[in-house]
């Protein structure tokens, strides 16, 4: 699919993964509406959103549409991690920080999934077909979670699970959907790691030895995007990590 002038809603799009996803589409020309808690510094359409919540999803959609006459893409870039041990000193993982994880990445994500869909579906379609696409954001601890990382993991793997089936279900409408399953990125989210945290971590990737960046990962979309023969598959961005048991 071509982006210029092709409309897409980034959620997450203020920093981070999707702050460079929403900066790569526009430089592409295509037209960005970013949904996210709060604004970030980008020159892109804003519109506040908290991914949890149908009514605020669908005001972004809503957005999107009415701004621009319809929608093309959905990335969704939005998350939140939690370390929690299943059991430690403190007792039990506190459910409510299990519950509000999943709330956000994966409940969040296939909040987007499903009211951007429908309204890709009504965009008018390419000489192929095409009216769009989904893109997912996982987490290679989806696939190999480190202790400590139950809530994330869980919430990591349901997108990857749901990826095939809404893939399947929505290339009736010309929609296609992938799933992007970073490794270590250098985002706010890993800013808050410790020193040692980070260096266990940079160690475990094969090449090259350091954190992937933003950038890379919106090139990543990019090519999804525009590579129409991409569909219902996870991509692992991750320089050949396998992540230690700890």
């Amino acid at each position: 699919m071509r982006i210029e002038g092709k409309t897409f809603l980034v959620t997450g799009g203020a920093s981070g993964l999707g702050a460079a996803t929403a900066a790569e589409l526009a430089g592409a020309g295509g037209n960005v509406v970013v949904a996210d808690l709060r604004e970030g510094e980008g020159a892109s359409r804003f519109v506040e959103t908290d991914v949890r919540d149908e009514d605020s999803v669908r005001g972004a959609v809503a957005a999107a549409v009415d701004a621009f006459g319809g929608l093309n893409g959905a990335i969704s870039c939005a998350g939140i991690g939690w370390a929690e041990l299943v059991f430690g000193r403190d007792g039990p993982h506190d459910l409510d920080r299990f519950r509000r994880v999943v709330d956000v990445n994966l409940i969040g994500t296939f909040n987007v999934i499903r009211l951007a869909a429908e309204a890709i579906s009504q965009a008018e379609p390419s000489e192929t077909g095409e009216r769009g696409v989904i893109v997912n954001t996982a987490s290679v601890a989806g696939l190999e979670g480190q202790v400590g990382q139950v809530a994330y993991s869980a919430s990591k793997g349901g997108v990857l699970g749901m990826m095939l089936p809404v893939a399947r279900e929505l290339s009736r409408f010309g929609i296609r959907c992938c799933t992007i399953a970073p490794g270590i990125m250098d985002t706010p989210m890993m800013a808050q790691a410790s020193h040692e945290v980070r260096g266990s971590l940079e160690a475990q990737v094969q090449f090259p030895k350091r954190f992937g960046r933003p950038d890379e990962y919106a090139a990543l979309v990019r090519h999804i995007v525009e590579n129409e023969y991409l569909n219902g598959e996870v991509f692992r961005l991750d320089g050949g990590i396998r992540m230690a048991p700890r």
